[in-house]
């Protein structure tokens, strides 16, 4: 196996800069261009040296010995002043080396997924805390990042488990008295699992939510001051504002960190009947974008037919605050009215569902527990029938064990692998 290495920081000038080398040669090669190094995991000052011994900088080595290290394998840092020539010579030296080449995007994570440091939805939670813009997205990838969602899998797998053996033990002996009636247990065993399930699969939804953001669409008629209010939340001009009917055609998006939660704000086109084609195109879209946010704005007068229905924690505020005598529950994005109230509404609102949130964090994660959750379904359903159904039980239940397995990236899952680490950087 090739021994790789990357630049792990970011590239440009910069204080400190890392470069990062794991492999079989790994320490061989660092001993031979900083000299004897220090102990596993303590840090030494030494200097770096090219392959005629001319000295390219000074900086820090630390050694992690396999496998107790990121990827399971010799690994090897440079801390260096973060010089782009001291970077570039550095990584022209590492190259030099028998049986080395820079790395791919995201193959230090692949080794140590390769090498059982972590499990898939750690790699994922892994992307995610680099991709993490508010504090929300931050905790929940470090919750995924941890194992929480592996540890769970490992335990409804080893209760399916436990419950297929129990029915199998049940066919094998079916010509013979079982002494044990194993049915309590394998009921007690499936109804954990399949309820445990069902609260993740619900919670998963929001958890996506947080890692991609919520979208929070604002709804009115032409000119009631929509445009105005996302420019004002936005603190730029994202959207035009014109006293012209039917200025804002397509669907705006504005993306923002309201109290630690990511959310991302619509401004909609005018929702009125229209004879201009284009227009009626744009408020087409802006219904079908507001049927599918996670909550919608209303800012429109009492009793005023928007052709859409508000949900029950849809807010609904009148315009124009600034004109009127008695401002209570109105908005004004041009003079900051109202501003204030809305968005504490909207945060409690969506902390609300955040309360439920589940650790799993992906569609496919939610996929994969659907499966399972299906499998279990048919689980019951073949034991109603009795001992006849047995064996089909038993095969279900192999079935949801390994949606399970390929949730945590055991089995099929070759195909996505390269799809995930494509997402990463050279140095992670």
């Amino acid at each position: 196996m090739d021994t790789i290495y990357a630049q792990a920081s970011a590239s440009g000038r910069a204080g400190v800069a890392v470069v990062r080398l794991s492999g079989p040669a790994a320490l061989a090669i660092a001993a031979r261009i900083a000299g004897p190094l220090p102990k596993t995991r303590v840090a030494g000052l030494r200097s770096i040296t090219d392959g005629a011994g001319n000295k390219i900088d000074q900086g820090l080595v630390l050694t992690f010995e396999a496998p107790n290290s990121f990827t399971g394998e010799d690994v090897v840092e440079f801390h260096l002043h973060g010089s782009i020539a001291v970077v570039r010579a550095v990584l022209t030296v590492l190259g030099q080396q028998e049986n080395t080449r820079l790395a791919e995007p995201g193959e230090f994570t692949r080794r140590a997924l390769e090498n059982n440091r972590l499990d898939l939805p750690q790699v994922e939670g892994l992307a995610d805390l680099l991709e993490a813009e508010t504090e929300a997205q931050r905790k929940q990838a470090l919750r995924v990042l941890s194992g929480h969602l592996g540890d769970l899998v490992e335990g409804w797998r080893t209760r399916l488990i436990r419950a297929a053996a129990l029915i199998e033990a049940t066919i094998d002996f079916a010509d013979e008295d079982v002494p044990v009636d194993v049915t309590p247990e394998v009921s007690t065993l499936l109804s954990s699992v399949h309820n445990e399930l069902a609260a993740e699969i619900a919670g998963s939804r929001v958890a996506e939510r947080v890692r991609t953001g919520f979208e929070v669409a604002i709804v009115g008629a032409p000119n009631v001051g929509k445009s105005t209010l996302l420019n004002a939340l936005a603190g730029r001009e994202a959207a035009i504002t014109s006293e012209i009917a039917g200025t804002t055609r397509d669907v705006i998006e504005v993306r923002m960190d309201l109290g630690g939660l990511p959310v991302t704000l619509l401004d909609t086109a005018g929702l009125r009947e229209s004879d201009d084609t284009i227009e009626s195109i744009g408020i087409k879209r802006a219904v079908e974008r507001a049927e599918r946010a996670d909550l919608r704005l209303f800012i429109a007068e009492p009793g005023v037919d928007l052709l859409i229905t508000p949900k029950t924690e849809d807010i609904i505020v009148r315009p124009k605050a600034d004109l009127l005598t008695d401002p209570e529950n109105a908005i004004s994005g041009k003079t900051g009215i109202g501003v204030d109230a809305v968005i504490t509404r909207i945060r409690e609102i969506l902390l609300s569902r955040y309360s439920d949130v589940g650790v799993a964090t992906h569609a496919r994660h939610r996929e994969a527990m659907q499966n399972a959750a299906e499998r279990l379904q048919s689980v019951y359903a073949a034991l109603d029938h009795g001992p006849d159904r047995y064996d089909i039980a038993a095969e279900e239940l192999r079935f949801a064990v390994r949606s399970l397995e390929a949730l945590v990236g055991r089995i099929d899952v070759e195909n996505l692998l390269d799809e995930i680490f494509t997402s990463f950087c050279l140095g992670k």
